[in-house]
């Protein structure tokens, strides 16, 4: 997908770094249904708290090498000695918490894939299947969290998962496409309403 846009605008967030313009003009908001996906940006939305996007996005490659290319079979067989030496790699956020949870994590993900069958089935099911689609016209009518990202933060937290508060899970539900929250000025916002 080409990410040369002559005309039109972006959301305003991503009119910076060219890793902001080319993560919003071909991944935020693209309904995925991939389980590796899925907890990728779960765990790289739990990293970002307190943090700004950029610095994750200029981190991910060394979160995809940290964590194994984010499969959650190997992530969750991470043991103390694995821990202790993701807290020395400058790839990623190095804090204890964060790591303690992309683990903890990718347990439960495991977890909720033989209980339900994907990770993917148990996410969406949050939004009735199909994305919601909003109609924002400036980023100051976001809202910092929801109905559906309180009752995914409840249940995720119920089910062990961490750093999963509502406000990160509605980051999370943005970036994987369970809700458009392109401004409907953004090129974007028409393109991505169209995807399911």
């Amino acid at each position: 997908m080409s990410t040369t846009r002559t005309t039109g605008t972006r959301c305003e967030w991503a009119r910076g770094s060219p890793l902001d313009v080319e993560y919003h003009d071909t991944e935020w908001g693209v309904p995925s249904r991939d389980d590796r996906h899925l907890f990728e940006m779960l765990v790289l939305e739990g990293a970002q708290a307190g943090l700004s996007w950029a610095t994750i996005l200029k981190k991910r490659e060394g979160y995809r090498k940290a964590f194994a290319g984010f499969d959650p079979v190997r992530v969750a067989r991470f043991d103390a000695r694995k821990r202790l030496q993701l807290l020395r790699d400058p790839g990623i956020v190095r804090n204890r918490l964060k790591i303690e949870a992309a683990v903890m994590n990718a347990r439960q993900v495991l977890e909720v894939q033989e209980e339900v069958g994907s990770f993917a089935d148990y996410l969406w099911r949050f939004v009735g299947g199909q994305p919601i689609g909003n109609a924002w016209r400036s980023l100051g009518e976001i809202p910092a969290e929801t109905v559906e990202s309180r009752a995914l933060s409840k249940d995720l937290s119920r089910r062990g998962f961490r750093f999963v508060g509502p406000t990160i899970c509605y980051a999370f539900m943005q970036a994987v496409g369970m809700v458009n929250d392109h401004v409907a000025s953004c090129f974007r916002y028409r393109q991505v309403s169209r995807m399911r």
